[in-house]
């Protein structure tokens, strides 16, 4: 039964996305299916994570082609953390979307795409074919364009114009750089290419798809300098759109760069993983400053979502257990910590009547729930103790000192102080200074009201508790950091060991 866990987070979305679209009529039906889905989609997640703690990495091959000729789907302790993670994220943001999304929008296929994105995430997640690991990526891209347009107002169309644009880029360049691959090595399974990488006769045309991939997988996860694209786009659907985004997206494109370039491109890590460090670094600085000169909460929380990526990019770059343990244990507390403030935004703007900060204003005197929501992410975004970021960030600025690395330890430092900034000046022009209007109470039936705060306090829940309880959650996290590091355990998982 635990092998055949593997199907279940990509036949989960998939059964459920075929439900709502059945259901397309039937709005209250498709509000059901969304939260039963997601449901148990982070169920059989959960029930996938423990089965890979006990038993190790589960393997299943599409058609009973044996490995490295069929699809392999494979799930490690990274995978299925992944999955669980998203799993749960659905379930709050569809619960969140039954107070939030309008009914025009539901009307035009919201929980479907939804269902659609959610498929295309986990199979990204534990595909282990690289061509494939490209077709989820492009289901994800046909899904959340969709999404971003839905609603088809103008902002919306510019924003998802910008969008496809640079994400059908990216696409060609992984795509080319698939085909380099395949010719180079006569194979796309990504432990047989683990194999036949590390015995090539061509280790310079490796490290030239190394970088290939590098940028194409840089263009996902909106790293500098090809992040443009997420500023100008993020802050145009709604925010249950966004905050759905914000937390999977651009983290698939940290999860394609650490699984490739901890199971493939090893040849030249003194040059590719360096590369990787520099660009984390000033991923995390253009991030911030982005951020500490916008006024519209949805574009500020944009751009840091960009800043946060060059901390994950930092662990990856240092390339050391104690660096990956800590990149996996942040990108945790950093999709639950981003999408709880995108949905903090969207009940300011509900009760305050717009996004810009200079327009709104005593929340805290008002709405003190609703601060104390905003402060526990906030904090622990700027690595304040004892949330998760100051445990996740300490982790990796020990990892950076362990090895020597001042440079990308000082930047890191530094931008945790302009991160709390950033989260002060909107508490500052938000929360504490005077309303400049009076604020409306939040809006709609009690069941919907319900709808929009309860997600929110479960993810400030959940970043104090990723704190306070950080050691079995960091212990997890080096399990999944030494199977990153083992190859050998992946390719013995998949196709029975090394030749």
């Amino acid at each position: 039964m635990g092998d055949y866990l593997v199907l279940f987070p990509l036949i989960v979305p998939l059964f459920f996305a075929i439900l709502s679209l059945f259901a397309w009529r039937a709005i209250t039906w498709q509000r059901v299916l969304a939260v039963a889905g997601t449901l148990i989609l982070f169920s059989s997640g959960l029930a996938l994570l423990d089965v890979v703690t006990r038993e190790g990495i589960r393997t299943v091959q599409i058609g009973n082609w044996p490995p490295p000729y069929g699809i392999s789907l494979v799930v490690d302790a990274f995978s299925a953390l992944m999955v669980v993670i998203a799993g749960g994220l659905a379930v709050l943001i569809a619960i969140f979307s039954l107070g939030s999304m309008d009914e025009a929008r539901l009307r035009y296929g919201f929980y479907p795409l939804f269902f659609v994105l959610l498929m295309g995430v986990c199979g990204a997640f534990i595909t282990g074919d690289i061509f494939n690991l490209y077709v989820w990526f492009e289901v994800m891209l046909m899904a959340s364009f969709v999404l971003i347009a839905l609603g088809g107002e103008r902002a919306q169309l510019e924003g998802a114009l910008k969008y496809v644009i640079l994400n059908l880029l990216s696409s060609a360049l992984f795509l080319s750089a698939t085909a380099v691959l395949y010719s180079l090595t006569g194979t796309l399974n990504m432990a047989d290419l683990s194999i036949r990488l590390r015995t090539t006769i061509a280790p310079d045309l490796v490290t030239t798809v190394a970088v290939m991939y590098l940028i194409a997988f840089s263009i996902k996860a909106a790293v500098f300098p090809l992040f443009f694209w997420l500023p100008a786009s993020y802050h145009t659907p709604p925010v249950t759109v966004t905050a759905l985004f914000s937390g999977l997206l651009t983290k698939v494109g940290v999860y394609a760069l650490i699984r490739v370039f901890t199971l493939l491109f090893l040849a030249d890590v003194a040059f590719t993983h360096t590369l990787i460090l520099v660009l984390g670094g000033f991923t995390m600085v253009t991030g911030v400053l982005g951020a500490a000169a916008q006024y519209d909460i949805r574009r500020l929380l944009s751009f840091h979502i960009i800043s946060q990526i060059g901390y994950l990019l930092m662990g990856l770059g240092l390339f050391s257990q104690p660096a990956l343990a800590a990149t996996l244990y942040f990108m945790a507390h950093v999709i639950i910590a981003k999408a709880v403030l995108f949905l903090i935004a969207e009940v300011m703007y509900r009760m305050g009547g717009s996004f810009d900060l200079r327009h709104l204003g005593g929340f805290y005197q008002a709405y003190p729930w609703l601060a104390l929501g905003f402060l526990l992410p906030a904090l622990s975004l700027a690595g304040i103790p004892p949330l998760s970021g100051f445990f996740g960030k300490l982790a990796l600025v020990q990892a950076g000192l362990a090895q020597g690395q001042f440079g990308i330890v000082s930047v890191s430092l530094a931008v945790s102080l302009l991160t709390l900034f950033s989260m002060t000046k909107i508490w500052n022009e938000g929360f504490w200074k005077p309303a400049p209007k009076e604020l409306r109470p939040l809006s709609g039936s009690m069941g919907q009201r319900v709808a929009l705060i309860l997600p929110i306090a479960l993810m400030g829940l959940i970043t104090l508790g990723l704190g306070l309880g950080a050691e079995p959650v960091y212990a997890f996290a080096e399990q999944a950091a030494a199977q990153l590091l083992d190859p050998g355990a992946y390719v013995a998982a998949v196709i029975g060991g090394l030749p």
